[in-house]
């Protein structure tokens, strides 16, 4: 079976974290993926530097690169302009989201909900853009019930995204169980599993509990052991990360996601680990 790879970016948020970037994804090209995605604040706090940085990313490597666009706060016109532009610019490929409502903020703006943006960008774009959405094996925080999110899920697929990003997890079976629900719900695109590299316990236990993705009990109280020893933490997480996608890729999944927190070194010696194609 022939598996995708993708990889995530967040902007910089100066001039030399963009040449510290660009090295990464550059490095990251000569595997050969699929595309690279590229994140944004909340409320599009970081829109200007999103696209900047795609723009960037189709310039020097000639990969295809997904914008993500968030919904929350915005209207259908600005959401417009922003298709219009990546139109423009040459980008074929979005990542869909509801997004957060940043702090402070009340109103949600024009779209509530992330099915209705694909349904907008479907409506005014056609199929010029494949559109990735986001699933959440492990259900997502603020569902009521593994159910409710199931059909959220399938609504954003109805609406016409043409593949899905998994939430991070890491345990297998989370996404296996959740993979079987949504065929037999009717969903039929590629479910690609979103995977996060461990590097650093404290920041990676302040994601999980924000995005409701579960470390392994056993797995948290051997990073614990090895309180600020980061080359010991890396190496673990290295070898648990690793098992992981041994597992997904043996399991028939379409391909890996990997969020790379815009370093190279760690996904290189992930993919060395898996025994993946040599960088080209």
């Amino acid at each position: 079976m022939n598996h995708k790879f993708s990889f995530e970016f967040f902007p910089p948020r100066d001039d030399e974290a963009a040449a510290r970037l660009r090295q990464t994804y550059q490095r990251l090209a000569a595997l050969k993926p699929e595309f690279f995605s590229v994140t944004f604040g909340a409320g599009g706090s970081t829109q200007e530097k999103t696209v900047e940085t795609v723009c960037d990313i189709l310039q020097h490597t000639g990969i295809e690169a997904a914008p993500h666009l968030s919904c929350i706060g915005s209207r259908r016109d600005g959401i417009r302009a922003i298709l219009d532009d990546y139109r423009q610019k040459g980008v074929k490929r979005i990542v869909a989201l509801r997004g957060d409502l940043p702090s402070g903020m009340l109103a949600t703006g024009e779209f509530r909900y992330a099915n209705e943006l694909v349904e907008f960008i479907r409506r005014e774009t056609g199929d010029h853009f494949h559109i990735e959405v986001a699933a959440y094996p492990e259900v997502h925080p603020q569902a009521a019930n593994a159910e409710t999110d199931l059909l959220n899920f399938k609504r954003k697929v109805d609406a016409g995204a043409d593949e899905a990003l998994t939430q991070y997890f890491y345990n297998a079976d989370a996404y296996f169980n959740f993979v079987e629900r949504a065929h037999k719900a009717g969903v039929d695109i590629p479910i690609m599993p979103g995977i996060m590299p461990i590097t650093n316990y404290s920041q990676l236990a302040r994601f999980s509990e924000a995005c409701g993705a579960e470390i392994p009990r056993w797995v948290r109280k051997q990073l614990e052991c090895y309180g600020d020893d980061r080359d010991a933490i890396r190496a673990f997480g290295l070898e648990v990360v690793s098992d992981l996608c041994r597992r997904l890729l043996e399991g028939g999944v379409p391909g890996l996601h990997f969020y790379t927190m815009n370093q190279a070194d760690t996904m290189l010696a992930l993919w060395k680990n898996l025994g993946l194609p040599a960088p080209q």
